[in-house]
């Protein structure tokens, strides 16, 4: 969602990087182009000119000017207020013995489909939760929850009532009896200008008596997100927001002026359609990224939801003994299919945004490599040696590709065996934090001319 205000924000600081020393006039250039940027990202008019007052005022201050590395300094003022603008640290939900969560917002936000993240990601940290429908005005809106329930094994409490709050108050009752600590409430989708849905959604509210309101809002309304917010807290006095479809080509004006407006924090963000793509929002790792500084932590997190001890275990093993099979393969591709796409997660690679450019990771090629090793037996996996002329051309066959693609997976497979049976015996040279994003540019570039030069002889 950020890429195009993390551009245009990088490319104002890039030039400040650089300098050995700044003087006022640098620095207003810098703000010039940080104002324009927030503002084209439908950032709240407010919200930008408070920002850019902060970060000029403090960038102009004797702690940065007279630093060693005045640009790095400026950065790091423009990291945190990015941060406090967003939140500072995580907002996590309140829990009692028995908990009400209450989920609110627009008609379209993706309440019902968030309503069943959420309650996966409870399921997750150890909770029982359960679903109540009470989104009685959208046709079809319980059916959707009750599917949504049965993937990920959450029940869901409906009721034959018209009646909003009947629906809630069942619900409830049953959650309790059958021995659930959680709720989830998934409430009409409505206009902040309907008087009437808002009058119930207030009701709604007083039988349930939740702990937690939340408010589901669409990153992609931008800056009417904010109004959207201010309406409801109006009226029902919200604890905190869920973001949605953050991975859409929204611009991030709803990010970034949600919490500076309402004060509200940003307690989830949805990067995604599946249920499991639901994370808790972290202020400080989303300003990092957006500042092309990477997110290791979330990265980490992903890698360790990702993958199973045993399967971790066994896979280092093997390769700390020099051994790559297409066995391996298949599981290392499970495990990173697992994380999440393979673009989002090089970007939370610190400086890995600046060194890929525009260059698009295409996941359809990672499934034709996938289809080509299931074209291969058992025996073929397991002794890639075995495979011959002849099986070369019956794989190709079976997966769709041709030979010559075949024979480019077998050759990489034998040098990623070599590199590990290298660094097995302590051979392989390390690369410094310098020489690798220069060998990755010097590849990307070589690949590019060969490119051209292919053109060129047809």
């Amino acid at each position: 969602m950020f890429d195009s205000l993390a551009d245009k924000l990088q490319s104002a600081l890039g030039d400040l990087r650089k300098k050995g020393k700044l003087d006022e006039e640098a620095i207003s250039r810098a703000m010039r182009e940080i104002r324009l940027a927030l503002l084209e990202a439908d950032v709240n008019f407010t919200v930008v000119r408070d920002f850019v007052a902060r970060v000029r005022e403090q960038a102009l201050g004797e702690s940065v000017l007279k630093s060693l590395t005045p640009g790095q300094q400026v950065v790091k003022v423009v990291h945190d207020e990015l941060t406090a603008l967003m939140g500072e640290g995580s907002s996590g939900l309140a829990f009692g013995k028995f908990t009400v969560i209450l989920l609110a917002g627009l008609q379209g936000s993706g309440k019902t489909t968030t309503s069943a993240k959420l309650a996966l990601e409870l399921r997750k940290q150890g909770r029982k939760p359960g679903l109540v429908a009470a989104d009685l005005q959208r046709p079809a809106a319980i059916d959707q929850l009750e599917q949504l329930g049965a993937q990920i094994q959450v029940p869901v409490f409906r009721t034959d009532t018209k009646d909003a709050v009947e629906a809630v108050r069942s619900g409830i009752e049953r959650a309790r009896a059958d021995g659930l600590d959680t709720v989830i409430v998934d409430t009409a989708g409505r206009l902040q200008i309907d008087e009437e849905l808002m009058e119930e959604l207030a009701r709604v509210r007083d039988e349930a008596k939740p702990h937690n309101i939340l408010l589901v809002l669409d990153a992609m309304t931008g800056q009417e997100a904010v109004n959207v917010a201010q309406a409801f807290d109006e009226r029902i006095a919200f604890d905190g927001v869920i973001l949605t479809k953050l991975d859409g080509d929204a611009r991030g004006g709803a990010a970034l002026s949600v919490k500076a407006i309402t004060g509200k924090p940003i307690k989830f963000a949805s990067t995604g359609e599946k249920l499991d793509a639901l994370e808790v929002f972290h202020p400080d790792r989303m300003a990092s990224r957006i500042l092309g500084m990477g997110d290791v932590l979330t990265l980490i997190e992903r890698a360790e939801a990702a993958v199973e001890q045993d399967e971790q275990a066994e896979l280092e093993q093997r390769l700390a003994a020099g051994q790559f099979s297409f066995d391996d393969f298949l599981k290392a591709y499970k495990m990173l299919r697992r994380m999440g796409p393979l673009q989002g997660l090089l970007q939370m690679i610190p400086g890995m945004k600046a060194e890929l450019g525009d260059v698009e990771v295409d996941e359809r090629q990672m499934g034709r490599v996938e289809g080509i090793v299931l074209s291969m037996t058992p025996q073929e996996r397991r002794s890639p040696i075995v495979i011959d002329g002849k099986r070369r051309i019956r794989i190709a066959k079976g997966s769709g590709a041709t030979v010559e693609q075949v024979n480019q997976l077998l050759e990489a497979r034998k040098q990623m065996e070599k590199m590990m049976k290298q660094m097995g015996r302590g051979k392989m040279p390390a690369l410094t934090t310098q020489q690798a994003p220069e060998a990755l540019s010097a590849g990307r570039k070589s690949g590019v001319k060969r490119k051209k030069k292919k053109a060129g002889r047809r």
